[in-house]
């Protein structure tokens, strides 16, 4: 049966008709497909949050879901564009690195496609949306019941961001990065307490901007007001909050800043 479900993912914003041209190509090929928006405020150009985005909402969508993810600043240019298979899923995207942290959380390898195919695109492809000209079309027809053979041959050399990763500096240390601030203002970092465990039981500085914090909790309610804790947020990764505060609004950086872990 093909398959009816087309999330869309991008840093569009809604204030602008993209989307809705986006939206409107998908209807005229594939009238029946269902399409959910999960977010269109990727902060732009920001490949790292949107690969976070995509690998955490994607994990809760049923199989044959057809995930369309337009995070580009390199759009226009030679940086392809791909189908990529995984966990039983699909996701169309540019091959600039945001789809890396859907490739880490596969078990298997994914099956990666350069789309090519010109009659799987709207007839004009402009130079500069590619959302609305390759990607959503391709979604489209895949929805209808092309088969992903159809898009273009095989590849094994697509682009891979390296900050999703923290780097070990020593036996007891690491650098990580700031991956999005939330809409509450909540600092996700790129360290997994499935990897540092030894956090809860041993005493840590995480230290980022000029933030040095010693603080685990378990809810945001077992600190005071405004002060600065690391919690395990809902997917796993270390989160630098303030108890109905702003972190974010408290530390003078951001997105990309690092973040040094010492236990």
């Amino acid at each position: 049966m093909p398959n009816r479900l087309i999330t869309l993912t991008t840093d569009f914003g809604t204030s602008d008709h993209f989307v809705g041209a986006m939206k409107g190509v998908i209807a005229t090929i594939a009238p029946s497909a269902r399409v959910v928006d999960i977010t269109h405020h990727i902060a732009p150009f920001n490949i790292l949050e949107g690969a976070f985005t995509i690998s955490e909402a994607a994990a809760y969508f049923p199989k044959g879901t057809i995930h369309v993810v337009v995070v580009d600043p390199g759009v226009g240019t030679v940086r392809r564009a791909i189908l990529a298979e995984a966990a039983g899923q699909f996701f169309i995207a540019p091959d600039n690195g945001v789809l890396t942290m859907v490739y880490e959380n596969t078990a298997k390898p994914p099956k990666v496609r350069v789309i090519t195919n010109p009659q799987l695109a709207l007839k004009n492809v402009s130079r500069t949306f590619h959302g609305r000209d390759i990607f959503a079309p391709a979604a489209a027809h895949l929805a209808r019941g092309a088969k992903p053979a159809q898009f273009g041959k095989l590849i094994n050399d697509t682009i891979r961001i390296e900050s999703t990763k923290p780097v070990q500096l020593s036996a007891h240390s690491w650098r990580g990065a700031i991956i999005k601030a939330d809409h509450f203002g909540n600092f996700i970092t790129n360290f997994h307490i499935d990897d540092f465990l030894a956090i809860k039981t041993n005493p840590f500085t995480m230290r980022t901007g000029k933030a040095r914090i010693h603080h685990l909790t378990s809810t945001f309610s077992e600190t005071k007001r405004g002060e600065l804790a690391v919690i395990a947020g809902s997917s796993g990764y270390l989160e630098i909050c303030a108890n109905q505060a702003s972190a974010a609004e408290r530390l003078r950086c951001g997105p990309g800043s690092p973040v040094d872990l010492e236990i």
